[in-house]
């Protein structure tokens, strides 16, 4: 498995940069985590539009979903071109009206998740569990061969979802706030809440994301570092390659 940073900050995007989005490869398979403001335009970077896979939405906040729409038009002209032969699946829970949006003419096929679901896409399983969040949101746990990812989405504190991440090789966290920030947005993380998950789970790596836009990002590190290993902690930064052999 790969894992390709493709944007990183919450809420709206720094200048040349993108919200939430991560592209996964795994079994010659492009599946793309999330996919906000500013997220298509780094993916062009990396594969062509008419070789993605498949797309996991966490929540249906924009930060983490508004370049969707903007995909499926894509979608829909590499099909009408000839360039790509089947719609693109995208993969999110169906509690809100948002959901009926994903699907889009014969380019995009809408397929739903809920908690506790296994879901095998192209063989690579994806486990879903319900964050705590304004917003309905499900963090995944992405199972490959013998290679285990968990990404959070955006979450308040859940003893459980420590839990859920059990024994992840990459824990992708949000770290939306920093300590002393604690409880000034409900439903998210600080950095030091993040540490303790990588800890409590007994994580692999860490890779703190969802960024706020004020502070030294350098400083989230370190507040992690207090609750896990900081040789084990990275900043997520556009472009950055995770790789798992």
């Amino acid at each position: 498995m790969e894992l390709i940073v493709l944007g990183s900050w919450g809420a709206f995007p720094k200048a040349d940069d993108a919200c939430s989005g991560y592209l996964l490869k795994a079994k010659g398979k492009n599946i793309l985590l999330d996919c906000g403001p500013g997220v298509l335009s780094s993916l062009a970077n990396h594969i062509k539009f008419e070789d993605l896979d498949a797309v996991v939405i966490s929540h249906y906040h924009a930060d983490h979903m508004s370049d969707i729409y903007s995909l499926q038009y894509a979608s829909d002209i590499m099909i009408k071109i000839g360039k790509r032969k089947r719609p693109l699946k995208i993969y999110g829970h169906n509690e809100e009206e948002v959901f009926r949006t994903l699907e889009y003419r014969k380019a995009c096929e809408a397929i739903s998740v809920c908690h506790g679901t296994k879901t095998d896409i192209f063989g690579i399983f994806f486990d879903f569990y319900k964050t705590k969040h304004q917003k309905i949101c499900y963090a995944m746990r992405i199972e490959c061969e013998d290679k285990v990812l968990v990404y959070t989405g955006d979450t308040g504190w859940i003893d459980e979802l420590a839990t859920f991440a059990n024994g992840t090789d990459l824990l992708i966290c949000e770290s939306s706030l920093f300590n002393h920030q604690k409880g000034l947005n409900e439903g998210h993380l600080t950095a030091g809440e993040a540490g303790k998950m990588a800890f409590k789970s007994g994580s692999g790596l860490l890779l703190l994301t969802h960024f706020p836009h004020v502070g030294n990002l350098d400083k989230l590190r370190q507040e992690a570092g207090n609750e896990f290993d900081k040789d084990k902690i990275m900043i997520a930064r556009k472009g950055m390659h995770i790789s798992f052999s």
